[in-house]
């Protein structure tokens, strides 16, 4: 081990008190198809808030000796920690925003393995009851709240960021408690912990005493990413997909910074999704920002997605370059729009009904050599339907960067490979090219990046 470890006993706090004896068994399970293993990992994950790191194999590995176990009680349950990091207690005793957030894993692993099987006819390959179960994972976290008005900005930007993006993203979080919005991000550092951090200031100048800073993650990502110590609503969706319809349904408006191919995967999403016939005239603000030294990086962004998605898709965000106040004030407007629309069509202010998902972006896409050289990347298709087979791309080096099953896969095959249009694939090439030489596909500090990708010419092409 390379750092200290305790031994502890640790009660619930907000979660889950109680299980079933079923649930207890599939939780102990340490076969293929039990929990044992994803619960372990992510509790692994969550007590390291605050170390950083963004590779989940390595963690993994450091803390190899680390268990935990279910203890039984007449009145409830409590976790037994055996070489628990440390660094998650303060005179023997756990943080308690850890031990909420250890809770939150429990909790949320337990449901969304659940109720599939509780449901009637559930299929997870229906686009409804994969929407309903998003809905539910959300509701049993407490996450959707009837009779609050839309405030929920979602913050998407990477984890390996500069100091002065973060400082920026920290400022735009401000002006957005300064005007009563909540944040919502995928819960890890960087961009994601800077907005949160940035709106406690705000909310305590304003006296908002309810503030919500809520962080959506899932198994794959959680050990790269763990919660940082902010975030006080914790959600683990069950897969990346269910996590990105997790943020367009609960939220209200994004805002995205600076980021890599984990934020690149984020916009092409989200303008996959909008882009929808559908979706046409659905009010949704999104605006892209940074510093005045990331105009080049934002340019470089929006010419990938006129060249790949077409001008369409540039209507859909804003860029806003140097200008937190005005990021703010363009946001709560937007989300104004939101609560207005919303109303008169009778929608719920909680949870998004009306914006159409194509089943293409709800179906969990699996990283594999084969399934990564055989995505579609051709303008011969629906303009939405590029989007999420370029998302998909961007999904696979991201799990080869980052994720336990993609590392693994890299290592014992070589990287992943990537085929297409030239046409499309060149400008893919020179973004994921510029992502590296700017260090946005590595914490700063770790090991020098090696690509899980390769760009080939396919075949016949």
């Amino acid at each position: 081990m390379s750092q200290d470890t305790i031994n502890a006993l640790v009660s619930p706090e907000g979660s889950l008190e109680i299980l079933s004896n079923q649930e207890v068994a599939r939780l102990k399970d340490r076969s293929e198809g039990g929990l044992y293993r994803l619960f372990r990992q992510c509790a692994l994950a969550v007590l390291n808030t605050g170390v950083e790191t963004d590779d989940c194999k390595d963690l993994m590995e450091i803390h190899s000796d680390f268990d935990v176990r279910l203890v039984p009680q007449p009145r409830g349950l409590k976790l037994e920690l055996i070489n628990a990091p440390a660094n998650a207690f303060v005179d023997g005793e756990m943080m308690r925003a850890i031990r909420e957030h250890l809770f939150s894993v429990l909790r949320d692993i337990v449901y969304s393995h659940s109720i599939p099987t509780a449901i009637a006819g559930f299929r997870r390959d229906d686009p409804d009851d994969i929407t309903n179960l998003t809905f539910h994972i959300l509701r049993n976290a407490r996450v959707l709240q009837a009779g609050r008005t839309p405030d929920m900005v979602v913050c998407w930007g990477g984890h390996s960021i500069s100091r002065e993006e973060y400082v920026y993203s920290k400022d735009v979080g401000h002006e957005l408690g300064l005007r009563g919005l909540s944040i919502c991000t995928g819960c890890g550092p960087g961009a994601m912990k800077g907005p949160m951090k940035g709106a406690t200031i705000g909310h305590a100048k304003q006296r908002v005493k309810n503030g919500r800073y809520i962080g959506i993650t899932e198994p794959g990502i959680i050990g790269a990413e763990a919660p940082n110590p902010i975030v006080n609503e914790l959600v683990i969706m069950p897969d990346i997909e269910k996590r990105l319809e997790a943020f367009v349904r609960a939220g209200h408006g994004i805002i995205v910074f600076p980021g890599g191919v984990g934020t690149a995967e984020e916009i092409l999403y989200l303008l996959g999704i909008l882009l929808h016939p559908d979706n046409a005239n659905l009010p949704f603000p999104v605006v892209f920002t940074g510093r005045k030294e990331n105009a080049g990086y934002f340019q470089m962004i929006d010419e990938f997605i006129r060249n790949a998605l077409g001008e369409e898709a540039t209507s859909k965000y804003e860029i806003i370059i140097d200008d937190p106040v005005r990021v703010a004030q363009t946001m709560k407007k937007g989300i104004a729009e939101v609560e207005t629309f919303r109303r008169s069509n009778q929608d719920a202010y909680y949870f998004n009904w009306m914006m159409k998902i194509d089943p293409v972006f709800q179906m969990p896409f699996e990283p594999t050599h084969e399934s990564m050289l055989a995505l579609e990347l051709h303008r011969n298709q629906p303009t939405h339907m590029l989007a999420a087979n370029l998302r998909k791309a961007f999904s696979g080096i991201v799990a080869g960067n980052v994720k336990e099953q993609g590392i693994r896969q890299v290592q014992e095959k070589g990287p992943f490979e990537i085929a297409g249009d030239p046409v499309l694939l060149k400008p893919l090439e020179a973004l994921l090219t510029a992502f590296v030489e700017q260090n946005r596909m590595k914490l700063p500090g770790s090991s020098a990046y090696r690509p899980s990708y390769r760009i080939v010419q396919r075949e016949g092409a």
